[in-house]
């Protein structure tokens, strides 16, 4: 079965016309990046306005409830709704696109949500101190303190959207679930397992790509990535008759315990 799988990936004909592994890759990023795009532009907002304000905390309890909503029989139930209404080419990827978004939607809510509450009440109290009010504390506290879980819930979510957007070709669309299905059709089993494997290493490209994102737009402060180095280490001395914590000893006093010594 590797093998068969190995010869599979490695035929130049898969590699090349419109039904290339290249061509199917950009559908189906083209899809995950678009549902993607809806996703943020809908649940950062929406985060931010209710973890910056502590109200409306509902919206969070049910966009996580949409998690349990099966996606390929909303799919279905989406397409058949709306698709006779659309007379274009879009009657299948709009329908596609809304159930993405509504899986990406619950993990950057969540994460930006988390982020913004998790923002320390000190930084919060010294910005204020400051003077900073309203939109001018959210932009120079809050939000650059909660980047790291807004980040990770972006993450988690294209995960999930890269994933699930294979099914978007069992709604006759593109992308890589286009092997999964035409393979499921024929039996050839060689070409399902790599067009599973693909997405997996689409997915796990995608995450690498976020994760240096992330670890170049995090404030090292935020991120540890200075905590604990030697040169943000106490210094810390004990004297001879205890392990109490005293000044470093001068040269003078050194050299006068040295002569003392010597007596």
């Amino acid at each position: 079965m590797l093998i068969n799988i190995g010869g599979w990936l490695t035929d130049p004909t898969h590699w090349t016309g419109p039904n290339g592994i290249p061509t199917r890759v950009l559908e189906h990023l083209l899809y995950a990046g678009i549902s993607l795009l809806f996703s943020a532009v809908i649940a950062i907002p929406l985060g931010i306005v209710v973890g910056h304000s502590g109200r409306a905390k509902w919206t969070i309890s049910i966009a996580n409830s949409l998690r349990a909503v099966p996606s390929l029989g909303l799919l279905f139930a989406v397409a058949l709704w709306l698709g006779p209404k659309i007379a274009s080419s879009l009657a299948y990827v709009i329908p596609s696109v809304i159930v993405l978004v509504l899986l990406a939607v619950p993990p950057i809510l969540s994460g930006t949500y988390a982020g913004i509450q998790g923002v320390d009440p000190a930084a919060r109290d010294a910005a204020q101190g400051m003077g900073m009010r309203g939109g001018e504390l959210l932009r120079k506290v809050e939000l650059p303190c909660a980047l790291p879980l807004l980040l990770s819930g972006i993450r988690g979510a294209t995960l999930q959207v890269i994933a699930t957007a294979t099914i978007a070709a069992s709604i006759s669309l593109g992308g890589l679930g286009r092997y999964v299905i035409d393979g499921l059709s024929v039996s050839d089993y060689p070409e399902m397992a790599s067009g599973a494997i693909l997405v997996a290493l689409l997915a796990l490209a995608m995450d690498g790509i976020l994760a240096l994102v992330q670890r170049f737009a995090v404030s090292p402060g935020l991120s540890g990535k200075f905590r604990n180095t030697p040169g943000n280490r106490p210094v810390v001395s004990t004297t001879a008759r205890g392990d109490a914590a005293t000044e470093p000893a001068s040269p003078t006093d050194r050299a006068d315990d040295q002569r003392e010594a010597l007596v």
